[in-house]
């Protein structure tokens, strides 16, 4: 799996907004985020979930395209427009050393909290601001049961979730792949 928003250089050098644009679109049009979308569509197809779409390849239709639409708009506007304009680096910066339990709260605090382009931790506004407008979008291509606003708080939040969780996969991978890795050459 690509991960176009990682760095492993602390003190990076910051991004331009041309290049916080750059690497948002790079992620959103990612084969993976086709794929998360399918993935999302079947399980909201197999639940039913958003009953107003119905079923069949058609509802499967509408559904994949409003999972898509939901994480391009929610890359475009959490990791580009509200970075560059609140002057944040939209990048996870891995912390790779410490207790399990300090990567850990360190990896979820990213989702709202940010390195400042001059490096500095400030709220991410960028993030949460992204979240909370990509939800407000959905309103207008859900089916009318699903839109509102309890429903685009819900979505935020939902979304703000799964960024906490992907966080913390970014900032664990390495080892658990370094592990899985070693005990295949142990294997042998």
């Amino acid at each position: 799996m690509s991960n176009f928003n990682a760095s492993y250089i602390q003190n990076a050098a910051p991004l331009t907004a041309s290049q916080k644009f750059s690497l948002a679109f790079r992620s959103a049009i990612d084969p993976y985020a086709f794929l998360l979308a399918g993935v999302d569509a079947g399980i909201s197809q197999a639940t039913n979930a958003f009953p107003g779409y119905g079923q069949g390849a058609q509802g499967y239709a509408k559904r994949y395209g409003a999972s898509y639409v939901d994480s391009f708009d929610g890359t475009i506007l959490g990791n580009a427009l509200f970075p560059a304009l609140f002057h944040e680096d939209p990048r996870y910066f891995r912390k790779g050393s410490g207790s399990f339990d300090n990567r850990f709260f360190y990896a979820m605090a990213t989702t709202v909290r940010a390195k400042s382009d001059k490096g500095k931790w400030v709220p991410n506004y960028g993030n949460i601001l992204g979240n909370f407008a990509a939800g407000g979008i959905s309103n207008l291509y859900y089916p009318s049961t699903d839109r509102g606003f309890g429903l685009t708080l819900q979505r935020a939040i939902s979304v703000t979730a799964e960024g906490a969780l992907g966080a913390t996969l970014i900032e664990f991978w390495p080892d658990i792949s370094r592990k899985l890795h070693h005990k295949k050459i142990a294997a042998k």
